[in-house]
C-alpha cells in the first residue's frame, strides 16, 4: 500500500488544479469525465460495467450524468473529494492486494493523462522504488496490452534491463524509463518519451498499431 495512497492524493490534486473542463489523453473525456470514471469504478455497485460487461451502456449513461453534475467548480470539487476518500468499504478495491494490483498503474497513468494533455509538460522525477514498482507492474500486463502486435517486442530500460514481451522473426526494442514504457503500453504512445530500434517497417507498424 506504500505508493497507492500518495498516488491517489497526487491524482486528486492534479484533477483539482486542472478544473472540470480540462483536456485529458482519454479520448472524448474532459477531467470531469475522468473523475466520474474514477469514482464509479470504486464506489458504484454497477462498476463491473466499466470493464465492457453487460452493464456497460448503463454505466456510460451514469458516467455522463455524473460528469454533467460536475461541470461546475463546486460539483467538480465534490466529485474529486469523493475520489480522494477512497473506495467504498464493500468495493473489491477496498481489499489491499486488489487495490495495490489495480490502482498503482491506474493512478499513475490517469495523473499523466491530465498532465500530458497540454503542450508544455515535463516528466516527473520519480522515487526509485516507485519506478521499480511501475516496472514490475508493466511486466505483468505487457503481454496483454501489446496483444495483436505482429512484431517481436522488447522493453528496455536505460540501465540495460530488458524484458521480451513477444518473440518474432522481426523485433522492435522500445527504450525508456519504466514510467514512460508504462504510458506507451497503455496506449499513450504519442505522449511517451521512448525511442525505437528495429527495422523501419516494423517500427512503423508498432507506432501505428491500435
Amino acid at each position: 500500500m506504500k505508493f497507492v495512497p500518495p498516488s491517489r492524493a497526487m491524482l486528486a490534486e492534479t484533477l483539482l488544479a486542472a478544473g472540470p473542463s480540462a483536456a485529458t489523453l482519454c479520448e472524448g473525456w474532459e477531467t470531469r469525465h475522468l473523475a466520474a470514471h474514477l469514482v464509479l469504478r470504486e464506489q458504484h455497485v454497477l462498476a463491473a460495467g466499466l470493464a465492457g460487461g453487460p452493464l456497460e451502456r448503463s454505466m456510460n449513461r451514469l458516467l455522463e450524468d455524473w460528469a454533467e453534475k460536475a461541470s461546475t467548480p463546486a460539483g467538480y470539487a465534490r466529485l474529486v473529494r469523493r475520489f480522494a476518500q477512497g473506495p467504498h468499504r464493500l468495493s473489491p478495491f477496498a481489499i489491499g492486494p486488489v487495490e495495490r494490483a489495480a490502482n498503482l498503474t491506474e493512478f499513475f497513468v490517469h495523473t499523466e493523462d491530465v498532465r500530458r494533455a497540454h503542450e508544455r509538460w515535463a516528466p516527473r522525477v520519480l522515487d526509485a522504488e516507485y519506478s521499480e514498482r511501475l516496472w514490475n507492474a508493466l511486466l505483468r500486463v505487457a503481454r496483454l496490452t501489446y496483444r495483436g502486435i505482429d512484431v517481436g517486442l522488447i522493453l528496455v530500460r536505460p540501465d540495460g534491463q530488458r524484458h521480451v514481451v513477444r518473440k518474432a522473426s522481426t523485433s522492435v526494442a522500445i527504450t525508456g524509463e519504466p514510467s514512460e514504457l508504462l504510458m506507451h503500453a497503455f496506449g499513450r504512445r504519442d505522449h511517451a518519451l521512448v525511442t525505437y530500434e528495429g527495422a523501419d517497417d516494423a517500427v512503423a507498424l508498432l507506432r501505428t498499431a491500435d
